[in-house]
């Protein structure tokens, strides 16, 4: 009887260790490009086990507008380690959006100054959707998923590497 506490303790802990990291997503990739001002231009990337590569080009971490901006250098490359609720938030997220199912494209190219974004989810069943979405407009749910990403970038831990 006394080792019946460990042997379920034990047995719970494996039970929650290997659900971890069977994430439907082998990798999620999002993807912010210039416009006409100061919107951040970086590129984002999540593997399962939670690390991720920021790749910071320009805005990431300036306030304010300045046209001299892109006469910097790139800001850097960053590895971190999403945190474990974040992380869960981003895969409620995505599993809202119904991914599989969205547009390959959204948004219409009559204005010309507007940011796109591209979202690249790889599952683990060997599939992948790509969504371009110039104007960052694309649904309502799209949108919070674009900001979280923006959030991203200043609510981790990151590390340059470049």
């Amino acid at each position: 009887m006394k080792y019946l506490l460990p042997l379920f303790a034990l047995v719970f802990l494996f039970s929650c260790s290997t659900q971890k990291t069977n994430s439907k997503y082998s990798k999620i990739e999002y993807e912010a490009t210039p416009c006409f001002g100061s919107c951040p231009i970086f590129k984002m990337t999540i593997n399962p086990d939670r690390t991720a590569i920021f790749e910071a080009e320009h805005f990431n971490f300036s306030k304010g507008f300045s046209k001299g901006e892109f006469d910097k250098p790139r800001e850097g490359t960053f590895k971190g380690t999403i945190k474990e609720e974040d992380y869960n938030k981003l895969v409620a997220l995505l599993d809202g959006l119904d991914v599989k199912n969205l547009n390959e494209k959204y948004g219409e190219r009559n204005i010309t100054d507007l940011p796109t974004s591209h979202l690249r989810i790889n599952f683990a069943d060997g599939t992948s959707k790509h969504v371009e979405d110039y104007g960052k407009k694309g649904t309502e749910k799209l949108a919070e998923v674009y900001k979280f990403f923006e959030d991203l970038r200043t609510n981790q831990q990151w590390s340059k590497v470049k």
